[in-house]
């Protein structure tokens, strides 16, 4: 395992993921339902099931496309779904 990978993987997803409304709806379920281990465990497996699917695409993009292209338009889709939500279009 390379760890240098794993822990900038690990610091970037963590603070981006920081106050996040994922973050919200798991402190509104443990509250509304009073299961916190089983909002943890739903949390864990939700969060596992988008990194796999995200993964996965990325190593099929990686195959066929450049990664200075992706970075592109990932930061450019970013870019666009802010400012349509800024302006309420989305």
């Amino acid at each position: 395992m390379d760890w240098k990978i794993f822990l900038a993987t690990l610091s970037a997803i963590f603070f981006a993921e920081l106050a996040d409304k994922t973050q919200l709806v798991g402190i509104t379920m443990a509250a509304k339902t009073g299961k916190p281990l089983s909002v943890f465990l739903g949390s864990i497996a939700g969060y596992a099931l988008v990194t796999l699917i995200s993964v996965v695409l990325g190593t099929l993009l990686a195959k066929y496309v450049k990664p200075e292209f992706i970075r592109y338009g990932g930061a450019t889709a970013f870019v666009v779904i802010g400012m349509l939500m800024f302006f309420n279009k989305l």
